[in-house]
């Protein structure tokens, strides 16, 4: 399993789809699969750039984890797991439900100019200049515990530079799947 961490606007689901698709994986964006819930509270609540309740979080992701099919060599999650309870629950998840390995986080570091400009462009209704400070300030606050803890649990760590071309960024993503035997 391959997870894909950053910032809104870093390129996580447009890096974890061009992997999917180069290597025949799944890819499981969080944000995507919580709004094809079309669920109006839950979307009301994540277009405030608030963290939607972890509880629902687990459970879609489970349900998507599960369902993923057992020919597909590898997982690429987007998005998940965002805060500290999320990845202790994904590690034992993962280990009770088709022993599916965290092999690699991918970090994308983008500056928040970068972010706020890709954002801008994006479009999405919860990609207002307030919420996107707001899911920065959370992302910030909530990143560090996570990338701890997997560290701890012995989960590989790269943080690539998310800015230039998607091509260059790609490269720079192949560069760390091969270096972890991945591809």
């Amino acid at each position: 399993m391959v997870i894909f961490f950053g910032p809104a606007g870093a390129g996580k689901s447009v890096q974890g789809n061009l992997l999917a698709a180069r290597n025949d994986w799944r890819w499981l964006g969080a944000g995507q699969l919580l709004r094809d819930s079309r669920d109006p509270e839950l979307l009301a609540e994540m277009s405030t750039g608030k963290l939607v309740n972890p509880e629902i979080v687990n459970k879609v992701m489970g349900e998507a984890l599960d369902r993923a099919d057992d020919r597909v060599q590898k997982v690429i999650l987007d998005g998940f797991p965002r805060q500290l309870e999320q990845a202790k629950w994904l590690v034992e998840h993962s280990a009770n439900h088709g022993n599916r390995k965290i092999d690699l986080v991918i970090v994308l570091e983008v500056p928040r100019s970068e972010v706020l400009r890709r954002l801008e462009i994006r479009g999405r209704l919860d990609d207002q200049p307030e919420v996107i400070d707001e899911r920065l300030k959370i992302y910030r606050q909530e990143m560090y515990p996570v990338l701890n803890f997997l560290n701890e649990q012995g989960v590989a760590i790269a943080h690539i530079d998310g800015t230039g071309t998607v091509g260059q960024v790609h490269d720079r993503v192949m560069e760390e799947i091969t270096a972890c035997g991945l591809a």
